[in-house]
């Protein structure tokens, strides 16, 4: 997943994207039914406008939500093949800012606060840390950034997504799988989907509801880390702040807000959201290879 984004004060109005997952086989295979999450999650800042998802050979697609609500396509196969092809077409209307203002409940502008036990049970594992700390490094590099007693909350997060970014250089990755955050802190490099989780679990060791997202970014100018030509898929979270909901944080471009960002899908755990996931029957070594276009356009 690579970062892009837009010029400050570019607006998007009507952004469409176009995703293509292209997979080789040396010989004939049977395609085992593949899990889609292409579809844009709607929003009150994101509309979307139309949608379409298809697939060569030909296949049957259901739809389904799963617990976080994100759309979830099932595509089963009839035929064998020996290159399967996923494509997925969209056109959005977005009315985030670039520039936005939260407004933050009063019992939650100074960190340490606590959450509602209403929210507290709903947020559940999503403020819970996912990964071992036995030494407590990640609780002492999240600790870092309180400044006090009593800190303001949004400057605090703030401090800790520029902070993310400083600890870890970025550096696009091809290979499958995302570091764990202590991984990420040591070898002090990481994609985005690796500064994400990294930022997501140091915001939940710090008592914080945080979830992970997927989806894709814009950036004609290609000014922004690991940007490449005209769109590209991105990884980076959100924080659950009483008053403002869930606010927007991409740590591998430091901002804040989802202007220029289209959610395709949100979960407790990066694992839970890949955009196409599947297997097949045949030859242990039919697999020839996959890529991946992104376009994405004003």
């Amino acid at each position: 997943m690579e970062p892009a984004r837009l010029p400050a004060g570019v607006a998007v109005d009507h952004p469409g994207h176009q995703h293509t997952t292209t997979c080789r086989f040396d010989e004939p295979v049977g395609l085992l039914p593949h899990r889609l999450m292409l579809r844009p999650r709607e929003s009150r800042d994101v509309r979307l406008l139309s949608s379409r998802i298809s697939a060569s050979p030909d296949a049957v697609l259901s739809w389904a939500s799963d617990v976080f609500g994100n759309t979830v396509t099932t595509a089963t196969f009839a035929t064998k093949a020996s290159t399967l092809v996923i494509s997925s077409v969209a056109k959005l209307q977005l009315a985030s800012v670039e520039w936005p203002i939260f407004d933050i409940a009063v019992s939650a502008t100074s960190y340490p606060f606590f959450y509602s036990d209403h929210d507290w049970a709903d947020l559940g594992a999503l403020a819970s840390p996912q990964f071992a700390d036995p030494e407590g490094t990640l609780r002492n590099w999240a600790r870092m950034f309180v400044r006090g007693s009593q800190t303001d909350t949004l400057a605090l997060l703030k401090d800790l997504s520029v902070g993310t970014s400083e600890a870890v250089r970025y550096q696009s990755r091809d290979e499958e799988g995302t570091q764990t955050p202590l991984e990420t802190l040591s070898r002090g490099w990481g994609s985005c989907r690796d500064l994400a989780v990294l930022f997501t679990e140091a915001a939940r060791v710090l008592g914080f509801g945080a979830r992970i997202v997927s989806g894709y970014l814009y950036s004609p100018s290609q000014q922004s880390a690991g940007s490449g030509g005209a769109g590209s898929t991105h990884a980076w979270a959100e924080i659950f702040v009483p008053g403002a909901g869930w606010i927007t944080f991409d740590p591998t471009n430091r901002s804040l807000g989802g202007f220029n960002l289209v959610p395709i899908a949100v979960a407790r755990d990066i694992r839970q959201i890949a955009p196409v996931s599947g297997s097949y029957i045949g030859s242990t070594h039919a697999f020839a290879g996959m890529s991946v276009e992104v376009l994405v356009t004003s």
